[in-house]
């Protein structure tokens, strides 16, 4: 599973990375985000007829269309990619509204139970691509005029982990290379079960470039986090 993570890049950075038509104002870089926060995440809309790829600001847990209130009791943060084609949860999600995450890293713990140390698992380019479902769900108590009546929310698909990077968890996030960008984000391509498992797949070959190091315990936020200890 992935339950902290580190978006690094600035927005002038992020927009020119993953070329963006339209960009909305996105949290600041930090080192310790946490689910319910928000995060910047790369999606493509094409209500106009024409497609656009957009950077937004999103909830890390996905609130799917159907939920009645913003917080509840399913954890939403991470969607198994074994599953998500199938559940009424993603299964939406997994349609048509496809999106990626950038990341300068994710975080895992290793060791006995109330000892555990934080590993920050990356790469060496600072820049990793989760893929990630999204929804937009609308909050019934607040007024039809109300713009913040809309809620973007996204979560995380993982999959098994493979090669050594199984050593510190049994999961890894989906890592979408540049060259499947494309396919995985176009809205005008209904997704499936079949595109889950190829991106998936493709996942496989960016595992086998993941590094990591011990970290100080995860307390505040800023660069001294992701520095090695031991």
């Amino acid at each position: 599973m992935c339950g902290r993570f580190a978006q690094v890049l600035s927005a002038d950075d992020l927009q020119q990375v993953y070329d963006i038509d339209h960009a909305s104002p996105i949290p600041a870089p930090s080192w310790n985000i946490a689910p319910t926060q928000q995060v910047a995440v790369v999606l493509e809309s094409a209500k106009t007829g024409e497609v656009v790829r957009r950077l937004e600001s999103a909830r890390w847990s996905l609130v799917p269309r159907f939920a009645t209130e913003l917080g509840g009791p399913l954890t939403t943060f991470n969607a198994r990619s074994e599953t998500a084609a199938e559940k009424p949860l993603y299964r939406e999600s997994v349609r048509t509204m496809r999106a990626l995450i950038p990341a300068g890293g994710y975080f895992e713990w290793r060791g006995e139970k109330g000892a555990k140390t934080p590993y920050f698992i990356h790469r060496e380019e600072p820049l990793l691509s989760f893929a990630a479902l999204y929804a937009w769900w609308r909050d019934p108590s607040k007024a039809e005029s109300d713009a913040s009546r809309w809620v973007l929310s996204a979560s995380i698909l993982t999959a098994p982990a493979t090669g050594p990077i199984a050593e510190i968890h049994e999961r890894v996030p989906v890592f979408v290379a540049p060259e499947w960008w494309d396919t995985w984000l176009d809205p005008t391509e209904e997704g499936d079960d079949d595109l889950v498992r190829a991106t998936v797949a493709a996942s496989r070959d960016v595992q086998s470039e993941l590094s990591w190091h011990a970290v100080a315990p995860l307390r505040g936020d800023g660069p001294e986090l992701i520095v090695p200890v031991g």
